[in-house]
């Protein structure tokens, strides 16, 4: 394997849906060569390349695999092709940069957790609020101690547009998005977020769902509607019990008019309390019993319409793949990254399952960590 530097790496993009513009963004503004792409059609994919400007359309993922020039393959696929597609990848000898959730199960994402240890190849998983400039300076805050002891962590992820029941999309079938619909693509992230802010696994949870919508209308050839059945959870409301005895509760909704991309949480400590919301991800509110409370600001920060605030913020994906190549390059596998990898993806699939098993049992659940641990001795 040819040493890699930012000039050289090539990367292929499985994909060509608004993720896959995301990734394409960040690369080019990484200055990584995105030397190919690939759609769900040969029209799709020439289509997108030209827009992207990407020199090569694949007219198969074979043909992805077997180029040798590709070092890197980004996932931007539904979900039930992450994990055929990742384990393709590895198996073909490369790195690998997948959307969430990685896999269907907990049992997928440990195999391409082991297997990508296995074959000492680099891998990433698409939480990119992690890198957030006000995320980042959350994580100092708490992890200096200034909000003390934790006691309660609380938020939601709240997006509008789910609400109708024409409205229509992969993620709504569960042979393509999987049967745990809004946790799976927002819940996830919300999860992995507090956890990595506040340093504390999930060890417990309590699930609720519910469907509003038990019937959607897909588009379907000349314009007409196809009836369909709907039985994935509209909205989830979720009892959380991390490590040292922290208490939580998460709220998530794809119906939520106004809302466009609102994930929120909250931590409230012994010495203080720490908010933010992605809908306003310049700013972080600290809450102080004795003092006043204050809005830190990101001296960085860009002016933005209001529209543009509430969308998914590029900056989070560039910093993201920023840190994937940047590690990618240096070339020592055994450092530990400052990016979420599929070691990250497996713990959020362990604690996805528990949720479900939850809202199915109507009990709580355990989170099993043990699994994740064992690799980790």
């Amino acid at each position: 394997m040819k040493p890699l530097t930012l000039e050289n790496t090539k990367v292929g993009i499985v994909g060509t849906g608004l993720m896959a513009v995301a990734h394409a963004r960040a690369l080019k503004w990484n200055g990584i060569h995105v030397a190919g792409i690939l759609g769900s059609s040969y029209e799709k994919t020439r289509l997108k390349a030209r827009e992207l400007e990407i020199p090569h359309a694949y007219q198969s993922f074979e043909q992805l695999l077997n180029d040798d020039q590709i070092d890197v393959i980004h996932l931007t696929t539904p979900n039930h092709l992450h994990y055929p597609h990742a384990k393709a990848a590895l198996l073909a000898g490369k790195h690998v940069a997948c959307e969430k959730p990685l896999t269907l199960t907990a049992a997928e994402s440990r195999e391409l957790m082991c297997l990508g240890r296995e074959k000492n190849l680099v891998t990433g998983v698409n939480f990119n609020f992690r890198t957030s400039a006000m995320i980042q300076k959350a994580l100092e805050i708490v992890r200096n101690g200034e909000i003390g002891e934790a006691f309660i962590i609380h938020g939601s992820y709240l997006q509008d547009w789910l609400l109708y029941p024409t409205d229509w999309n992969w993620r709504l079938d569960p042979e393509a998005g999987g049967q745990l619909r809004t946790v799976g693509d927002i819940g996830s992230h919300w999860l992995d977020l507090v956890s990595y802010v506040s340093g504390l696994r999930i060890q417990e949870v309590f699930a609720d769902f519910k469907t509003f919508h038990n019937k959607r209308y897909q588009p379907i050839e000349g314009g007409k509607q196809q009836e369909i059945n709907i039985d994935s959870e509209d909205y989830a409301a979720i009892l959380i019990h991390f490590e040292k005895g922290v208490q939580g509760v998460l709220s998530i909704s794809q119906l939520c008019a106004g809302h466009k991309n609102r994930l929120f949480f909250e931590i409230n400590g012994s010495k203080a309390s720490i908010a933010w919301n992605a809908e306003q991800a310049d700013q972080l509110w600290l809450g102080h019993r004795d003092q006043e409370n204050r809005i830190l600001v990101n001296p960085g920060q860009k002016k933005l319409s209001s529209e543009e605030r509430k969308k998914t913020s590029q900056e989070s994906f560039n910093e993201l793949y920023r840190r994937f190549y940047a590690y990618l390059v240096a070339g020592d596998y055994h450092q530990k990254p400052d990016f979420p990898t599929f070691e990250d993806g497996y713990y959020g699939m362990l604690v996805s399952e528990a949720i479900e098993q939850s809202a199915h049992e109507k009990t709580w659940k355990r989170v099993k960590l043990e699994e994740l641990d064992r690799f980790n001795l």
